[in-house]
């Protein structure tokens, strides 16, 4: 099998519809021909996901229901990397995104291009801003429908860019060259994933902590490795009470704290952004991922 995406979901039983939806077979360009599974995995929440709510959509999916989970995903991930019969994976350790159409063909087009690529997919917030700015704002699941309703979301995929904003690191400019430092739909060789002992369970606090980070550093810094950034492609977040996502800026501020803490204790360094060079491949497929140009607009 070519594909195996890590699907790890926790109390989004509004949100993975949508997900699953994004990696249909006729959403995803050569979805139809693509040889790909989608490993599912429920951590422990309070409402199971439902299979029905997704049954119409053409998404090869299995389910895996984790009882007493512990609070981080880690161990749903390496239970997903254990049933994986992919040569590739693709990490979405988050499972409220929604991607472009492209995001499959244009990653694995990274792999006849470079040597042993990880590959790396843009995130964006769903809204007018980051949604922990947002939310206090009165931007709610409600106007979130809303959004997706105005553009007719999923007939063309590419509007997501008209409703949504990417992650931006302080006050810089953004656009699509921008260092990456984590992505919530990231591809790797499952053998590399697998030699690198797959996420490390230290990380143990809800949500995670920087495991996401430290997934993703651990991987662009493997030797041999080319660092991939996709441009024109996006991993959009949808708004459903994320540990560091969707609540306010100061209840942030103090988990990103501890995340960091506890990183430095695993690590030895709290150094979380890689120094390594990357690469990139992709197009501007429409006006609104021009967003340079949304940005300085903004």
């Amino acid at each position: 099998m070519k594909l195996s995406v890590l699907l790890i979901s926790y109390d989004m039983s509004r949100e993975v519809p949508r997900t699953l939806q994004g990696l249909s077979r006729p959403y995803q360009q050569g979805g139809r021909d693509l040889e790909y599974e989608v490993i599912l995995v429920d951590n422990g929440s309070p409402r199971p996901l439902d299979p029905a709510t997704w049954a119409q959509i053409d998404t090869p999916v299995r389910l895996i229901q984790l009882q007493d989970a512990p609070p981080s995903p880690v161990r749903a991930i390496n239970i997903a990397l254990e049933r994986a019969r992919g040569d590739i994976i693709c990490l979405m350790i988050d499972g409220a995104h929604i991607l472009t159409p492209g995001v499959f063909r244009m990653a694995l087009a990274c792999y006849a291009a470079f040597d042993d690529p990880v590959v790396a997919t843009r995130y964006f917030w769903l809204g007018p801003g980051s949604q922990n700015e947002t939310i206090a704002e009165g931007y709610d699941q409600a106007a979130e429908d809303q959004l997706l309703a105005g553009i007719n979301w999923p007939e063309d995929g590419y509007r997501l860019f008209e409703i949504g904003s990417p992650l931006r690191s302080g006050p810089e400019n953004i656009n699509w060259l921008n260092r990456m430092f984590e992505s919530n739909c990231l591809f790797m060789r499952r053998a590399l994933f697998e030699q690198q002992g797959g996420a490390d369970e230290r990380f143990d606090f809800p949500g995670g902590g920087f495991i996401n980070l430290d997934i993703f550093n651990r991987a662009v810094d493997a030797p041999g490795v080319t660092a991939t950034q996709l441009i024109g492609e996006g991993c959009f977040h949808q708004l459903h009470g994320g540990t560091t996502t969707n609540v306010s800026r100061e209840e942030r501020d103090a988990s990103l704290a501890k995340y960091r803490k506890q990183y430095e204790e695993i690590r030895g360094h709290d150094d979380i952004i890689t120094k390594k060079t990357f690469m990139y491949m992709g197009h501007l497929p429409n006006d609104a991922s021009k967003i340079h140009r949304k940005a300085r607009q903004q």
